[in-house]
């Protein structure tokens, strides 16, 4: 029988950082209209502040931090009908080994019957770039794999066939944060035009690169006078997000010589609200390139660097929408493709919410079914022998998918003092983990190259 109470359904999603947990809780509300909510945060290097949580605006009905293991003994216990998986593709896989172990072992009911389990869901925060094999196969076994444009659904269903896994899973949607209000150049009244530039913490992923961008915002800051322009951040230091960031602009702009221009500066917040005020969106590869080209907003992918796989701008190709800084700095404006745009899943014909209608209908129907056949992944002990037992052992499951000896899947009762001190040493880990990215490593990698 379903977890649900009347037609409420519980939903669970288990999040590895800001930014997925803001897919997956969206997500979540896009499959099913009338939901309780309750948040599963990843513990790692990742997990999101309170700050982030905040800035990305989702609520839900509750959240906590769990680890793989109490999160799969918590939705093996019966109390969900969806659970959104919105996590690196590891923590994926991970979860539905450790979730169809733990569906195969579950003690019959009064009746006789198995509990059944819930319908699982996953897919992309965003572009998908690169290791797209690696990542899709890590998925595989999930009964939803979310695709977000007709693009990234072929794709998908390619890589399965071309093992010969079932592709049925796949179904395509669209990303859940694209919304507002379109771009009205007229409205802007008073305001300056405003130019953000999108940054991110892993592309490009060199000082030198980084700084040449930030470089070139600030001399289009000089150029124009009469403009904005906003560098907009993921993360404040000490903060991670859902890539590793070793050289935050934050660093690199407190060294500009004579500092930023006044009518430059560093910018946080919702996306959706810098985009309120965004006339020319700039960014390497951003998915915020997404969400600026869905409210037709005047966008650039920049070509500076080149337009390589490794930046992930190679994208955008086809889409109108690749510049420098020379052309902006001219005052370009690219115009971007409708046929690219409706192939990616943004600004496409016809209601936004319709790109869901496809993926609501599936998950009412598998929450509907009497019963749900077993999770069964790509990768098993037979299949991948060599990869698949790190993948759950860095998650403290075994090759069965059981917890590892001595891993408690229950969650701690923790009193105020305890939790207090397990967070700062969580914290003083995290800034250790920081210094070693930010700081160490840099300075091995000069080492090397002497």
């Amino acid at each position: 029988m379903p977890a649900s109470s009347g037609n409420r359904l519980r939903v669970a999603v288990l999040a590895d950082s800001d930014t997925r947990w803001k897919w997956g809780a969206l997500t979540a509300n896009r499959l099913v209209s009338d939901i309780q909510l309750d948040g599963c945060l990843l513990r790692g290097r990742a997990t999101p502040t309170a700050r982030q949580l905040d800035e990305v605006g989702v609520r839900a009905d509750s959240l906590r931090e769990v680890t793989g293991v109490e999160f799969i003994r918590t939705v093996a216990g019966g109390a969900y009908d969806v659970v959104v998986l919105a996590c690196v593709g590891g923590a994926v896989q991970a979860m539905l080994h450790g979730l169809a172990r733990a569906s195969a072992t579950s003690a019959a009911g009064p009746d006789g019957a198995r509990q059944k389990r819930p319908v699982v869901v996953t897919g992309y925060v965003g572009v998908v770039y690169e290791k797209l094999a690696d990542g899709l196969l890590l998925r595989h076994g999930a009964d939803v794999v979310l695709a977000n444009s007709r693009h990234d659904a072929e794709r998908f269903r390619a890589v399965y066939e071309g093992v010969n896994a079932d592709a049925g899973s796949v179904v395509e949607t669209a990303l859940p944060f694209l919304g507002g209000a379109p771009y009205d150049a007229a409205a802007r009244g008073d305001r300056p035009f405003t130019v953000v530039f999108a940054a991110q913490p892993s592309v490009p992923e060199n000082r030198t690169d980084r700084t040449y961008l930030l470089r070139r915002a600030a001399e289009h800051a000089r150029k124009h006078p009469e403009r904005d322009v906003l560098i907009k951040l993921r993360s404040k230091p000490g903060e991670h997000t859902t890539h590793i960031e070793e050289l935050p602009y934050q660093k690199l702009a407190a060294r500009v010589p004579g500092g930023l221009p006044a009518n430059c500066r560093l910018v946080y917040g919702h996306m959706g609200e810098v985009l309120d005020r965004t006339d020319l969106l700039v960014t390497v590869s951003s998915t915020a390139a997404l969400e600026s080209l869905h409210r037709r907003i005047p966008t650039a992918v920049l070509t500076d660097l080149g337009v390589r796989e490794a930046l992930g701008n190679h994208h955008f190709l086809g889409s109108g929408c690749l510049a420098s800084w020379d052309e902006l700095d001219a005052g370009h404006t690219p115009e971007p493709d409708p046929a690219w745009l409706s192939r990616q899943g943004v600004a496409a014909a016809g209601p936004y919410e319709k790109a869901f209608e496809a993926a609501r209908e599936r998950v009412a129907a598998l929450v509907d079914a009497d019963e749900l056949p077993p999770l069964e992944p790509y990768y098993t002990p037979a299949t991948a022998p060599g990869y698949l037992p790190g993948i759950l052992a860095r998650h403290a499951l075994d090759p069965r998918g059981e917890p590892l000896p001595g891993v408690s899947a229950e969650p701690r009762q923790e009193s105020a003092l305890r939790r207090a001190t397990r967070d700062f040493a969580r914290d003083a880990a995290r800034t250790a983990y920081r210094q070693g990215v930010q700081r160490v490593a840099p300075a091995i990698r000069r080492w090397g190259q002497l």
